[in-house]
């Protein structure tokens, strides 16, 4: 059973730091915004200097318990690389180690997530619907893989990985969505806006028959966000003010 431990700075590069706060902020975020999932799921991410080396959540700990220093250092195989007195849920990992394994810097962050509105429409027939703003979108950007059970045998990994092809969202049918990215401020804003899209799409189905966007529009939406996507920073401006905000409730996690 894992107990919280007094966090200390630990010895590690300035690269790595950085990265650590990033991701303890992180999983703070999800926490405010309620994607956590009591101590499950994770959020994990890639140590950019050191190959091969990614870092994770502490099992047994709620997310607002996660804090720079007491995040693990793990290898891709989920073994403790970095002499960290915490837990790894290595079943857990396995989903994450395929993608981090396979697909190098398009995988450097990656979330899973169980929230209600995701796993909602991972589980209706339709999946993601264009029928608002943000789900048009994600619309021919999203693979999905068909529910195999828990997702911890090292097999199931391949089709996850054919099935992802070349996108960033994979939406695991009646279970939940994994987001990743190049950065944690790109896979944090791809996080956003697929759990926008879930909430609104849930809304919407709950009145009735929704507007369905047709190709051509969606055509040029896309086009038309892609343009724009650089002013935001690929997420980063949207990141740094969310932790600006977990800041103002509560800074232990850059401890």
């Amino acid at each position: 059973m894992a107990t919280q431990m007094k966090d200390t700075k630990i010895d590690c590069s300035e690269a790595e730091w950085q990265a650590r706060l990033d991701l303890a902020a992180c999983y703070r975020i999800f926490d405010h915004l309620g994607w956590s999932e009591s101590i499950y799921n994770h959020i994990s991410l890639a140590v950019p200097d050191q190959e091969g080396a990614f870092l994770i959540n502490p099992f047994g700990l709620l997310y607002d318990e996660v804090t720079a220093s007491n995040l693990v250092k793990i290898d891709v195989e989920g073994n403790n690389i970095g002499g960290s007195p915490y837990m790894v849920n290595k079943a857990g990992f396995t989903q994450h180690a395929h993608f981090h394994r396979e697909l190098g810097e398009r995988a450097n962050a990656i979330c899973h997530v169980h929230t209600t509105e995701t796993m909602a429409v991972c589980s209706h027939e339709g999946g993601l619907l264009p029928t608002n703003f943000y789900a048009c979108g994600f619309q021919g950007q999203i693979g999905y893989h068909d529910f195999e059970g828990v997702t911890v045998r090292g097999e199931e990994g391949d089709r996850l990985v054919d099935n992802l092809g070349k996108h960033s969202v994979l939406m695991l049918r009646n279970h939940g969505p994994v987001v990743m990215g190049r950065t944690i401020q790109q896979m944090f804003m791809q996080m956003w806006a697929l759990q926008r899209a879930c909430e609104i799409q849930v809304a919407t189905l709950s009145m009735g028959n929704p507007v369905v966007v047709q190709q051509d529009v969606l055509d040029v939406h896309q086009r038309d966000l892609a343009q724009m996507s650089s002013q935001g920073g690929a997420g980063l401006f949207d990141f740094e003010a969310w932790k600006r905000r977990v800041d103002r409730i509560n800074d232990s996690w850059r401890n």
